[in-house]
């Protein structure tokens, strides 16, 4: 007697970072937390530099990426419309070991480069006088604060913690960003391959709504977790940071989210810092 063949597993690799507001979003999945069916999730977590490295060449089912590198990634993965990090009048912060204003940043050398942060120079007239390294997040205030930079663009922890080296804040992207636009600041995304096929990127968007769903449902239980990821964070600060980008807006982009990033790769092509128009294509 024939019996049924088994459906097949589909090994889906998912890349993120090794940051709490991340862990906290994939711990249902992680943890098998939710049913995934014939989908299994093998979660490969590095820094985001590398995770658009990786995405640029295709490498991965579903990855996080920055914004600004979806803009490259067209032709291989759509954006899904949950799991981003949406600054909602804050953002990346610029950073410095003595007092100054915006208009000082042009002659000064910064430890990295973001896509807000040209079109700020932008803004002032000062595109082409933007000077960078790229340094490790996690190393930007101690190098700033150490005197062996003037400012840094800093991400993640550093936003709740910079004042504790002695640094002042310069400008607060997101808080510009909605100033100008109005719309909240889009960081970071996570996309999905096309080439999986529509019903399988749909119930990947699925399972990931339904992961970030019970992590807010179940908070204590997903931050423990998280707190595993969090650089010398005790419980209260990891759950301020993991609310900053893990909420409303990650479960759901909304129109306003989607228009905000609209907003910010159109204004990255009109002031040609990105090449092409970026038709925005998101997995509904």
């Amino acid at each position: 007697m024939a019996t049924a063949t088994a459906t097949a597993v589909q090994v889906i690799r998912v890349g993120h970072s090794p940051d709490p507001d991340d862990a906290f979003m994939f711990h249902a999945l992680a943890n098998d937390k939710v049913p995934t069916g014939n989908l299994k999730f093998v979660h490969e977590l590095q820094d985001i530099e590398t995770l658009n490295r990786r995405a640029l060449k295709g490498e991965l089912e579903v990855t996080a990426v920055s914004i600004h590198a979806y803009s490259q990634l067209l032709d291989t993965y759509a954006l899904l419309p949950t799991g981003c990090s949406m600054g909602d009048k804050y953002g990346p912060m610029v950073v410095a070991r003595k007092p100054m204003t915006v208009g000082d940043l042009p002659g000064v050398k910064l430890t990295t480069a973001f896509l807000t942060l040209k079109l700020l120079f932008d803004s002032i007239g000062a595109k082409d006088k933007l000077t960078y390294d790229v340094v490790p997040f996690d190393e930007i205030i101690p190098v700033v604060a150490a005197g062996k930079y003037d400012a840094g663009l800093i991400i993640h922890e550093g936003q709740l913690t910079f004042q504790n080296q002695g640094l002042h804040l310069v400008t607060d992207l997101g808080v510009w960003w909605q100033d100008r636009t109005g719309l909240p600041l889009p960081l970071g995304g996570n996309v999905v391959r096309k080439d999986l096929g529509a019903a399988t990127m749909k119930e990947v968007s699925r399972l990931i709504k339904q992961s970030i769903q019970y992590a807010l449902d179940h908070r204590r239980e997903a931050l423990d977790y998280a707190l595993k990821y969090a650089r010398d964070m005790d419980v209260a600060l990891a759950d301020k940071f993991v609310g900053m980008y893990v909420n409303d807006w990650t479960l759901d982009y909304g129109d306003r989210g989607r228009a905000a990033i609209r907003a910010l790769l159109d204004a990255g092509h009109k002031a040609g810092i990105i090449a092409n128009p970026t038709a925005v294509e998101f997995v509904e």
